[in-house]
């Protein structure tokens, strides 16, 4: 049986790989690929992109997805210590 946490991280690699691959490499996601929404304004996905696509290829591989993930993590409990206290 898994862990809760071994099912989390089942669920962000295999996330991952869903999206990969559907337009260019099965490594990267693209900016369409990343799959962030409809509520979030273009001008922020730009943003995103820019920051997290590291060697300016315009596309996201694997370890860019972590750092995301990981800043996305961080925002959360930040959040949930605010709501907290």
């Amino acid at each position: 049986m898994e862990t809760p946490l071994e099912k989390a991280l089942t669920t962000m690699v295999a996330t991952f790989h869903k999206y990969s691959g559907r337009e260019g490499s099965k490594l990267t996601l693209s900016r369409k690929e990343l799959c962030l929404g409809e509520k979030m304004k273009e001008s922020s996905i730009d943003d995103l992109m820019k920051s997290l696509d590291k060697n300016s290829d315009q596309e996201i591989d694997f370890k860019e997805y972590s750092v995301f993930l990981t800043t996305l993590c961080m925002a959360y409990n930040d959040f949930f210590l605010e709501e907290n206290q």
